[in-house]
């Protein structure tokens, strides 16, 4: 398999991108993600994964785990989302191959999801999508479509500058769709352990300054010649 063109870098920010083969879902329910978010925080670490503690395979979610965190983590999570076929990162390596060895030991949900649906095979689609984010801009645009990216749920021209009804995408950004980190930089507790927030609070200048964010790209989105009119400002 020829190598990586990609260089990966200590304290570089990195976005990724990993979907399920053949576009197959690899969420099939609520437990699924979960156990994805999970996973997240747990293979996050240096040290050798816990897998002979059933009782802590067993939990459910983050929440569930306390106040867990990993001894030697391998890179900041500092935004995440999960798609019915695929999911987005956005991490910074902390040491040396982090990224690499942390993207291995994340496929082992596949181990979870072949077992839970007894199925065999590959999970994942090949090797995962990467990017090195290399200026400012760059960086807050990826944060913006990592965060916006399950608008598509519910406005499937999303991608295509047509969104239907803004408010309503904004709303469930905001207060539904609960499997990404935008709300924990709302304030909201919703796996708070898994993401490093304090970069990105910083760069947007809080938490009010990336709703602003997010909220005028979806507007932009859907009136991107006229603006959007007073009542939306």
């Amino acid at each position: 398999m020829p190598l990586r063109k990609i260089q990966l870098i200590n304290e570089e920010f990195y976005h990724i991108v990993k979907r399920g083969i053949e576009e197959r879902e690899i969420f099939l329910d609520e437990e699924d993600k979960l156990r994805f978010i999970n996973s997240l925080l747990v293979f996050n670490d240096k040290n050798p994964t816990p897998w002979q503690s059933r009782l802590f395979w067993e939990q459910r979610g983050p929440s569930s785990l306390g106040d867990y965190k990993p001894k030697n983590p391998l890179v900041e999570i500092h935004v995440f989302t999960l798609m019915k076929n695929h999911f987005h990162l956005l991490l910074r390596q902390l040491i040396e191959n982090g990224i690499i060895t942390f993207m291995r030991k994340l496929g082992g949900y596949a181990y979870y999801f072949n077992k839970k649906y007894e199925r065999v095979g590959p999970l994942f689609q090949g090797r995962y999508k990467i990017k090195r984010i290399e200026t400012e801009p760059q960086l807050k645009n990826n944060f913006v479509y990592i965060i916006t990216n399950p608008i598509e749920i519910i406005e499937p021209e999303w991608k295509n500058w047509k969104v239907n009804n803004p408010q309503k995408a904004i709303q469930f950004l905001e207060e539904q769709y609960r499997w990404s980190s935008y709300w924990n930089y709302l304030g909201k507790q919703n796996f708070p352990s898994v993401t490093t927030q304090d970069f990105f609070l910083k760069l947007f200048s809080g938490k009010e300054g990336i709703k602003k964010e997010i909220e005028s790209w979806i507007l932009f989105k859907a009136f991107p010649k006229t603006g959007p009119p007073d009542l939306l400002e």
